[in-house]
């Protein structure tokens, strides 16, 4: 019955179903405030609103942040949830919320990654819906998402489905002199003949062993050496990971840091026909032990949106938005642009914002979305949601519609239970029309 009503599906009229052809997500890892950024309250008292004023955008009665001059011109190419929410305080498990769709069992912070974790966004597109152009269908770059104390977040992987469904993950700094993928390449003196060679006896060692013990976990290993090998001898891929192949002006147009030329390589994965590429917002040196790491702006929350995260972040963004469109990829790439949550309505006595899983914003962009839109919005205050309330399942669920995933579609897990990909989730009728 799951597969007929599936197929019924299928044959719908709904044009915005499988639109984007790819996704690039832009994790802005430790959660931006949403005064500082998309949802400024101009009219609010200072120790709400803060330091900064409110700018008009390309779009009449629609206003961002200063620290956003660059992004604010191309609100009418972007969509803004004013209202998601998460209900949650904590870095790792509000994340997981956000990267999963999927509200986790516990709300405490740094929990650490399991094999009982859902599979994230990244992950099941990828495995759902593979590319058909390149070996790397879902990468995750340039490094995995951390609490401090290097406590890795779960809901970045593929959870209880095992390796088969991780996402790609390319640590790299793409900002490097000569950016270098361990790897990723083949040894000195290695030839492509002896590397197939060499595929080709694992092949053999691998068949006669799987005979004589059956055991699912050699069928992942093998799966996952089969991806190495196809994405070392894809010279499309690799080609698309030099990214000192862009010229230097192009380079700067999307700053010159870590975050700004991971985007651009973003772009370049899924020009090669990469499906998904999710960007996070890296961690600078030293600042595990600083008191407000990424986002997480507990103190000096405006200088250090001003100075150090909001301008990289505003130009590479638009700078992306501009290229794809530039290049006839927007109309068939979902740009998504979010954290785990937001940042507390008053400023604390260190200048800063604290954790806020009520209400923050969300950014989205390509993939025939019409933009000029503010969907939902946050109190006077940037609090509480004070209309269309949207959570991380409908976020989810738009995502995969727009990816050409049912949201309603069930795979098997690995004892076959069917499992569907969100929760309960709906797409979002203005974003995908139905």
């Amino acid at each position: 019955m799951p597969s007929l009503l599936q197929a019924k599906g299928l044959k719908s009229k709904d044009g915005s179903f499988g639109r984007a052809k790819s996704c690039i997500i832009l994790f802005l890892s430790g959660g931006p405030p949403q005064h500082e950024t998309f949802d400024p309250k101009p009219d609010a008292p200072l120790e709400i609103r803060g330091d900064f004023k409110s700018i008009p955008t390309s779009v009449p009665g629609v206003h961002f942040s200063e620290t956003l001059p660059r992004t604010a011109k191309r609100m009418h190419q972007i969509a803004v949830i004013r209202s998601m929410t998460t209900g949650i305080n904590a870095h790792s498990t509000s994340g997981a919320f956000m990267l999963t769709g999927y509200e986790p069992l516990s709300k405490a912070e740094s929990v650490p990654p399991s094999g009982n974790d859902w599979p994230s966004i990244a992950a099941a597109v990828g495995a759902l819906k593979p590319s058909e152009r390149s070996p790397l269908s879902s990468v995750v770059l340039p490094e995995r998402i951390e609490n401090n104390g290097n406590i890795v977040w779960p809901g970045q992987n593929g959870g209880f489905m095992g390796a088969p469904w991780h996402p790609q993950l390319i640590k790299c700094d793409p900002a490097a002199e000569r950016m270098r993928i361990e790897g990723m390449s083949l040894a000195d003196g290695m030839t492509d003949v002896r590397f197939s060679e060499r595929g080709s006896l694992l092949r053999q060692m691998d068949s006669s062993f799987r005979a004589a013990l059956a055991n699912p976990l050699i069928n992942e290993t093998d799966a996952m050496h089969q991806r190495a090998f196809d994405l070392i001898h894809s010279a499309e891929s690799r080609a698309a990971l030099e990214i000192e192949r862009e010229p230097a002006a192009m380079r700067d147009r999307y700053g010159r840091g870590k975050f700004g030329q991971s985007v651009l390589l973003a772009r370049r994965l899924v020009e090669a026909g990469t499906r998904l590429v999710q960007v996070n917002w890296p961690r600078e040196p030293g600042d595990f032990n600083e008191g407000s790491p990424l986002w997480d702006t507990h103190q000096r929350n405006g200088p250090r949106v001003r100075d150090v995260l909001a301008p990289q972040f505003d130009v590479a963004y638009s700078a992306l938005i501009q290229d794809l469109q530039s290049r006839g990829l927007l109309d068939e790439t979902l740009v998504v642009v979010m954290g785990e949550f937001g940042r507390s309505p008053t400023i604390n006595k260190s200048g800063g914002r604290d954790h806020w899983g009520n209400v923050f914003s969300v950014a989205m962009a390509g993939a025939g979305i019409a933009g000029g839109q503010i969907i939902g919005a946050s109190d006077k205050i940037g609090a509480f949601p004070a209309d269309r309330p949207v959570r991380p399942p409908d976020l989810a669920a738009t995502m995969f519609h727009l990816l050409g995933i049912r949201p309603n579609h069930e795979f098997l897990d690995p004892i076959q239970r069917p499992r569907p990909v969100t929760d309960a989730g709906t797409p979002l009728r203005e974003l995908v029309g139905i």
